[in-house]
């Protein structure tokens, strides 16, 4: 099939992935299932972000735990452009719409909504944390990236914020790949032991 098209069709098949997430709530077993058709993505698809299919292991997460999904106040701000920096050479414009705000783990946290400046737009949320550089990628994780299908849904006042579907961006499978890194305004000052992680020898 042509390159664009597998692309479309990875695109589509994230974004059914993350409807059958809102459609069967929260709770483990509907985490291991976004788990295992991750991995057959992975694992499978053409435009599957890892370098090496043939050796691909599957991704490592910290345990599930309900405690770290929040319901997350949207609090609108004058809109502002920025531009955010890749993993690599280049950069993404965005435009700064607002910041959820939300307690986990006994912290106050927020992050800044970025609105991507490109043709249909979407919502970007990149954190960083104090697992990076150890147990998770330096340059952060995502946790909301509609464009590409990474949607966890909404609430009356806000977004859902499930920390459990926080995801390593490509950059970390493939130095092919020039991923937006999550800006400093973005970086929790507590440990986010949830989502994805690097894998170690025992994992």
């Amino acid at each position: 099939m042509n390159e664009y098209l597998d692309l479309l069709d990875y695109r589509r098949t994230v974004a059914g992935i993350y409807a059958e997430v809102r459609a069967s709530g929260p709770g483990p077993a509907t985490w291991n299932r976004w788990r295992a058709h991750r991995d057959h993505l992975f694992a499978n698809h053409p435009q599957t972000p890892i370098e090496d299919p043939a050796t691909y292991e599957p991704l490592a997460y910290f345990e599930y735990h309900p405690s770290w999904r929040v319901e997350a106040a949207f609090k609108p701000i004058d809109a502002s452009d920025v531009s955010v920096a890749h993993s690599s050479t280049g950069s993404t414009s965005f435009t700064k719409i607002g910041a959820l705000h939300f307690e986990l783990d006994g912290h106050d946290g927020a992050l800044s909504v970025l609105w991507l400046n490109a043709y249909g737009g979407g919502i970007f949320v990149p954190f960083r944390d104090a697992t990076n550089g150890t147990e998770t990628y330096g340059g952060g994780r995502y946790i909301l990236d509609t464009v590409k299908g990474a949607d966890l849904g909404s609430t009356p006042s806000g977004l859902i914020l499930d920390f459990n579907y926080a995801y390593h961006p490509s950059c970390v499978h493939s130095p092919r790949w020039s991923c937006p890194l999550a800006p400093p305004e973005n970086r929790l000052d507590f440990r986010i032991e949830a989502g994805e992680r690097l894998r170690t020898d025992n994992s």
